[in-house]
């Protein structure tokens, strides 16, 4: 939304949705809590994982981690809620996409992982 509030639905399954224990599909939008107090001002959704940029450049991601996507380095467990990737600490990353089963990110100074 203009504010930067960040809303799912569809398919719950592997957490995607970012509604942490609740896996339930979405038949309508439902606002993701837990950006609650940060702008959010991209988005992008892959298969299974879903991924955020806010406001000051940091990245969240959540979903099923099975395939390292989410970016968490050894933890491939799925996440329920959206997890800041610590990997762009003090990095600006000013934009994002989701496929498959992998994701990229590009940073202000044209780096791309």
């Amino acid at each position: 939304t203009a504010d930067g509030a960040v809303f799912t639905w569809g398919e719950g399954e592997d957490a995607c949705l970012g509604h942490g224990e609740d896996l339930s599909n979405q038949l309508l939008p439902k606002k993701v809590e837990a950006f609650a107090g940060q702008r959010v001002v991209a988005l992008s959704a892959g298969e299974s994982h879903s991924l955020a940029i806010t406001a000051d450049g940091a990245v969240f991601t959540w979903g099923e981690g099975e395939d390292a996507c989410l970016g968490h380095g050894e933890d491939l467990s799925n996440q329920l809620l959206p997890k800041k990737v610590e990997a762009f600490a003090g990095q600006r990353v000013v934009a994002l996409s989701a496929g498959e089963s992998h994701s990229l990110a590009i940073t202000a100074d044209g780096a791309v992982f």
